[in-house]
């Protein structure tokens, strides 16, 4: 989260700006400070002159000197970050505001309208600048550099996911005739047409077609893969990024993989400066959410506000960490605590490890130190 020490006086000739982004139409919201009715307009979707226009016709509409210091902000969804890239290159101070964040009435009926939640956000936002740092959380916008090299661990998990589609269907397709697979591979073909059903018979021919179609689907996807594989192979050997950097020191540990170590790289370390544990275990959704109000007090487990991805990444490494460096401190405390306990209790204390793991691997990149008790590979 990021704070601001501003205070009313020194908000004076500062334009607010909030934009609500929807794909047809743009809803600007424009102040200067509290008491003051916002200026309200709407302009066609990503129409980006219409947008410098507007801001100079509110600067001229509040008499402020066309030089001066505007601040925006908009809600993270489908847009992306290239309008904060926009408005940054205007000189715009610009924040992304993380929508789950942002506080509603709990009323089991509200109003809600373009007007009122660009109102809404352009009266937060200055709360936000006076210092108000519980007003809401502030996305961390990457470079469009550090945003582009996530995009290749990404698509290599959308093609896996689509391969598995393909083989359930292919196998789901044979166990409708009562046919086992035991493995897809290029002898797949020649084994189909060997198959014979129940009564002796071959595949009908029509299922057989679209069995061997979705074979082709399924071999070009593979490729794909290896395609994709063999490049990042490239990238984390003789890359000169931080990620390539973070990725082969993250691969320095047993127990952590050419996935992991890309993954953690690219959507975590490589990019982002953390300033304590608290800050990297909630990047990821992995801190506490206490209830405790009156006489009332319990954990409500951990929050999943963060990065849900690369959350369910570290909960399969903390598994591979205990499996393979069974006197590291880590897994010495979660067989202690959880070892002799049920599988249900199992899986809530590796989502505990995952969190001490993640601040472990984040302290061996950024400081070298080593996990206590940790093995490096050969």
């Amino acid at each position: 989260m990021t704070t601001s020490t501003a205070t009313p006086e020194s908000n004076k000739g500062i334009l607010f700006l909030a934009l609500e982004l929807s794909w047809e139409k743009w809803k600007l919201a424009f102040t200067v400070g509290r008491g003051q009715k916002p200026r309200l307009r709407s302009i066609d979707g990503r129409d980006t002159e219409a947008l410098k226009k507007e801001i100079k016709a509110a600067k001229k509409r509040f008499g402020l000197n066309p030089g001066c210091r505007v601040v925006s902000c908009y809600e993270a969804g489908r847009d992306g970050f290239w309008v904060h890239h926009f408005l940054e290159s205007l000189g715009v101070e610009n924040q992304i505001v993380d929508s789950a964040s942002i506080e509603v009435s709990r009323r089991k009926k509200r109003p809600k309208t373009d007007r009122i939640d660009a109102s809404k956000l352009v009266s937060m936002l200055i709360r936000w600048l006076e210092g108000d740092e519980w007003t809401w959380s502030v996305v961390a916008v990457p470079s469009v550099e550090d945003e582009d090299a996530r995009h290749l661990h990404r698509e290599l998990k959308t093609l896996k996911g689509e391969q598995t589609r393909i083989s359930n269907r292919i196998k789901g397709f044979l166990a409708g005739q009562g046919v086992k697979v035991d493995k897809i591979d290029d002898s797949f073909p020649g084994w189909l047409r060997k198959v014979r059903l129940w009564d002796g018979s071959s595949i009908p021919p029509r299922l057989g077609q679209r069995i061997l179609i979705e074979f082709d689907r399924y071999r070009y996807v593979h490729q794909q893969i290896l395609a994709v594989e063999r490049e990042r192979r490239q990238l984390t050997k003789k890359g000169e990024r931080n990620d390539a950097v973070v990725a082969r020191k993250l691969l320095e540990l047993k127990a952590i993989g050419a996935n992991g170590a890309w993954n953690i790289s690219t959507e975590l370390f490589a990019w982002r400066t953390f300033k304590n544990r608290k800050q990297v275990g909630s990047f990821v959704g992995l801190t506490g959410t206490p209830f405790d109000s009156g006489g009332s007090g319990r954990e409500q487990g951990i929050d999943k506000a963060g990065n849900s991805a690369i959350r369910g990444d570290l909960v399969e490494i903390a598994w591979c960490w205990v499996r393979h460096q069974p006197k590291s401190a880590l897994t010495l405390w979660f067989e202690r605590r959880f070892g002799g306990g049920s599988k249900r209790l199992r899986k809530i204390g590796i989502v505990a490890l995952a969190r001490k793991l993640l601040i472990a691997l984040w302290r061996w990149v950024e400081q070298d130190i080593l996990p206590e008790g940790a093995v490096l590979k050969a």
